[in-house]
Order: C-alpha cells, then structure tokens, then sequence
C-alpha cells in the first residue's frame, strides 16, 4: 500500500462518528487543562489511562493524543490574556502575547496562534505519514541487539537533551529501570525487589506511578501556591477584533515558517519536547525576523513562531513512538503505556499488525488540529470563565478521580498507597527542582530493555560482542556515546565558569 492508500485507511477510521467524538472530546479536555494553569497534559492523561481499558485501541489513542495537542493550544490563551501561561511550552508566548494584549490587540494575538498551530500542526502530521513507512522498514532490519541499543540510546538522549544536571537524570532513569523489575519475573518465575510485600508481587502499576508522580504531585504544589498566594490570575485583558490585519498575516507567516521547521525537527529528537522547541523559536525570531528589535514589546513573530513550533513538536514527537517504540518525552511514554494497556506491542510491527490504529491515529490528529481551530476561537469566553473557579473546589474532585482510577485497574487498595507514596516522590522532585521525565521513561522502557537484553544474550549464547559486532548496533551505542560525552562536557564546561566565576 503506498501512502495515499494508507492515508484513505486512515480517513476511514479517523472520520467514523465514534472516532470524531472522541478527538472532538480530546481537544476539549485538552484545551481546558491548557487553560488552566497547573494542571498539565501529562497528568491529565495519567489520571485518564484507566478509562482506556474500556476503550477500542483506536479511540483511546485518538482521545490521549488529542488532549495532548489541545493542551499546546489552549495554553496561549491565559499566556496572552492573563499573562499566566497554561503550558510550560507557552511561557515564552506571554512576553509579546501579553504586551499585544495590553495593547488591545489580544484577538490577533490569538488568531496567530490559532493559525500558526493549524499550519504547524498539519506539516507535521504530513511529516510524520511520510516518515512512517520509511523507518518502519528500516526498524524491520533490527534484531534484539539492534533494539537494545536503540532503547539505549533513546533513554540517553532524554538524559543528555535534559535541562538537569545528567548525574540526577541518570540516577533518575535506573532508579526507573530498576522499579520496573520489581515483581515476578516471567521467565524464571523469581520474585524480585519485592520486601516480602505480596501485593508487590504482581509489579507496580504504571498507572499509579504516573498518576502519583504527575497527578497528586501537582496537587501539593499548586495547593501550596495558593495558600502562599503566587497562584491569583491576573486582570483579563479585552480580546476585541479577532481577525489579525494585512500587515500582521505578511510578518506572522514567515515567523510561522520558520517555527515550524524547528519544532518539527526538535519534536523528533528525543527529550527535546515541545518546550526546548518554543524557546528555540523565540530565540530564532531574535536572530532572523526583520522586526528583531521589536520582540519584547508585542511583536506578533513572537506569537506566531513559539505557537507553532511547540504545535509541530506535539506531532512529531509521535514519530519515534509509532515506528520505532522509543518514547521522546513523559506523554509519549504514557502513550507507549496506553498501548501496551490495550495489549498493542509498541515498534514496527503497529504498522502492519494494526494498521487501522496507526493510520486512523495520524489522521485523526489533523483533523483535531482543525477542530481545535474551528471550535475554540469561539469558546474563548468559555474558557476565561472557567479560570475563575477557585481552585479549592477542583482539587478534591482530581484526587477522588486519582484514588478512583488507581484502585479500578487492578482492584487493588495497596494500589492507592502506591498513588499516594509517588505523589510524596512526585512533589519531592518538584521541589528540587529536577524532572521526573527520566523516571518515568525508565520505568516504561526497562522491561522492554530487558527483553531485548535477553533475546539478544540467547542469540549469541551469552557472547557479549554481538553489541558491537553487529554494525548498526555499534553505530547506534556509538551515538548514545557521543550524546553522554556532550552532555558531560557541557556540564563540566558550566561548573567550571561558575568557579572562574566565583574566584574573579
């Protein structure tokens, strides 16, 4: 089948009535949690993983992805009106969202990122049904050894293209690894990491994990906030005429080119996320847009750029899921969850094994980016409302929905103490400032690792070489080499101007 005839698969299952109900569902979620500050796509989407078992696999994807792309989109909107960004990917669209917006010029504003996510967003699905097939077939070449060092070296990358310092990332991601191992080990039937605790016998559950981590983590912090008081929202600025002028669509659009093309190839890079490739697009309006000088004091470019690289990079980022099985960031490894919950092996073989699934997914995300744009330009006033609804009225009904959804998976009480000891792990790693991405992914990559470890030790008759024998094996440890070199480099070349620094 050539892409056309993939693309009419795609249609056909993306334009079914349950399957538009449940992007148009996903966008709305999605832009609510994008609106309102504090309560991001990650936990969102882990307190919604066990509502998925009762789903199809096609409409539990749809409805996750969906929610994870309206988060991009809603979150311009408080970032613009309430200089208060949603999203942390929208942080750099306050400094000239808002000074349009102080400026009466909030309903361009807005229209720019609308546009500029629509456009962005539809490159990138593009990028992402072009660039299915091909690496597909290449990941079809790879052996056990193969995806080991492929995993390995997706877990490297999410370490060495962290902000973190790479000594908490690493220790982060192998204490990752290592709870992933607790439980009964299917293929000797020995018990590890369990502490003679039997409900630990059947393994920790990723749902209670991520919920605990992102959830009710994110419930302290922001009930911390508001009994300090840094949490008010600010004076709602006018929205006025919508449509932006002649002059705003001519300099927005090469903003939107170029933002484009950086959060496309950023979203595709491995711990990258949307975030990185924002700021990457502000910085390059800095250094290309002809009204550089502008920025800072509600140049559109700054509006237009951000908005639509962080909108590519929320489509891309799907390209290593889909045709490889490597997640780049927390949501796509809480996808990768969603998959293995519907008993959907992650890697090359989805493409051929459920074709219906992946094609209707690609599909359905530009048909969600259209809807995002048809939709939530008119609920604008919706969405301001709903950002006066005290938060003390919130909360409790998202840990129920926790507690709730922690318990149904397995059934489980023991399940809600895991929930609530993440949640102390959780809000312990906010506070330090030092993100739980590394954890979370070596928790969900671990067995997978462990999988091809052993495939590969069998095939070799416990011949340790064969990692390095095999050329696109070594290639592929080479690169995770290289990645952990740079990272340490950049981390001794940071500490080292801080002594300078410190004995001038």
């Amino acid at each position: 089948m050539d892409l056309f005839d993939n693309l009419a698969l795609g249609f056909a299952t993306a334009m079914s009535w349950q399957s538009l109900g449940y992007a148009l569902l996903g966008c709305l979620v999605g832009t609510l949690i994008g609106v309102l500050p504090g309560l991001g796509p990650v936990a969102t989407i882990a307190m919604l993983l066990p509502l998925t078992y009762q789903l199809d696999p096609t409409s539990a994807l749809i409805m996750l992805a969906s929610i994870y792309y309206g988060a991009q989109y809603g979150g311009s909107t408080t970032a613009i009106l309430l200089k208060l960004p949603g999203e942390s990917s929208s942080a750099v669209t306050v400094i000239d969202g808002h000074a349009m917006a102080l400026q009466g010029r909030a309903g361009p504003a807005l229209s720019a990122a609308a546009i500029g996510s629509l456009i962005a967003g539809s490159f990138g699905v593009l990028l992402v049904a072009c660039l299915a097939v091909p690496l597909t077939a290449v990941a079809f070449s790879f052996g056990p050894p193969e995806y080991f060092s492929l995993m390995l070296l997706g877990l490297v990358g999410s370490i060495a293209l962290s902000s973190d310092a790479i000594d908490k990332s690493l220790g982060l991601m192998v204490i990752g690894v290592l709870l992933s191992l607790v439980g009964t080990d299917v293929n000797s039937g020995a018990v590890r990491f369990s502490g003679e605790v039997f409900a630990l016998r059947d393994g920790i559950e990723f749902t209670a994990l991520a919920m605990g981590i992102f959830g009710i983590a994110e419930i302290a912090v922001n009930l911390e906030q508001q009994r300090r008081g840094d949490a008010g929202a600010g004076t709602i600025a006018h929205v006025g005429r919508m449509l932006p002028t002649r002059d705003d669509a001519r300099r927005m659009m090469p903003a939107i080119a170029r933002g484009t093309a950086i959060g496309a190839v950023l979203g595709i890079l491995p711990g990258a996320g949307v975030t990185i490739a924002s700021f990457a697009a502000y910085t390059a309006e800095k250094k290309l847009s002809r009204y550089s000088h502008e920025l800072g004091t509600g140049a559109i470019e700054g509006v237009a750029g951000p908005e639509s690289a962080n909108n590519a990079a929320a489509q891309t980022n799907f390209i290593s899921l889909l045709t490889l099985g490597i997640p780049g960031s927390a949501v796509m490894a809480l996808m990768l969850g969603a998959m293995v919950i519907q008993n959907i092996q992650p890697g090359p073989q989805v493409i051929t094994s459920h074709p219906q699934v992946f094609w209707g997914l690609i599909v359905s995300m530009w048909i969600g980016n259209l809807m995002l744009v048809v939709l939530n330009l008119p609920l604008i006033g919706l969405w301001i409302r709903l950002l006066s609804i005290p938060y003390r009225f919130l909360f409790p009904a998202i840990l129920v929905f926790c507690a709730v959804g922690a318990y149904t998976v397995r059934a489980s009480v023991f399940d809600i103490y895991l929930l609530a000891a993440f949640g102390v792990v959780g809000y312990g790693l906010i506070k330090l400032a030092v993100s739980p991405v590394p954890l979370l992914l070596g928790f969900v990559l671990g067995p997978m690792i462990e999988s091809s470890f052993r495939r590969a030790m069998m095939v070799s008759r416990g011949d340790y070489s064969v990692f390095f024998t095999r050329p696109l094996s070594a290639a592929l440890l080479a690169g995770a080499l290289v990645l952990i070199l740079a990272a340490m480099g950049s981390t001794w070349g940071k500490q080292r101007r801080i002594v300078l620094a410190e004995q001038g």
